[in-house]
């Protein structure tokens, strides 16, 4: 994939790759109804290390990576939900693109379990990721809908950080 705005913004570091890997990893199982376990090898022996012409070599967390698409499978029913729940009235899971779905997916499943990594971060990387394969309102659409799936699993990370914002934007 090559980023739509390629010269707007800094080139991701390792994890911020292997969210974009997790996408495209997530992706291809949904198309293809392979298990993510053979998915996972795939692009950590082969396309992560380069084998594939694909010049990811060095740049993508494997172990990040195995974990967002290992998590998303492993707790996909609880995501899909979640998402459900957080999409307009007469949005349904099922109605959005595909690309945008896996976004998603992912950007939920680390609002849920990966604790270790700040709400806003993950909100932020999601919403550079649709940045980089939409240039429509879908990104718009990924803060939104990410950012009220924040507010839901960390409220008060997320009242704190506002909370931040609000009194540095008071001098």
């Amino acid at each position: 994939m090559t980023a739509s705005r390629a010269g707007d913004t800094a080139p991701p570091g390792p994890r911020g790759m292997a969210r974009l890997c997790a996408v495209q990893a997530l992706y291809q199982i949904e198309i293809s109804g392979t298990s993510h376990g053979p998915v996972i090898d795939e692009f950590i022996g082969f396309r992560m290390s380069g084998e594939l012409g694909e010049n990811l070599s060095g740049q993508a967390d494997p172990d990040f990576f195995r974990d967002v698409v290992s998590g998303v499978s492993a707790r996909d029913a609880e995501i899909v939900s979640a998402v459900g729940e957080a999409l307009s009235e007469g949005w349904s899971y099922e109605r959005l693109d595909a690309t945008l779905r896996q976004i998603l997916r992912a950007g939920t499943y680390e609002l849920i379990a990966r604790v270790d990594v700040p709400a806003r971060v993950v909100i932020d990387e999601y919403v550079e990721l649709a940045n980089a394969f939409f240039e429509g309102p879908e990104p718009g659409f990924v803060n939104a809908v990410l950012d009220g799936l924040g507010r839901r699993y960390r409220s008060g990370e997320m009242a704190a950080a506002k909370d931040t914002q609000t009194r540095v934007g008071r001098t």
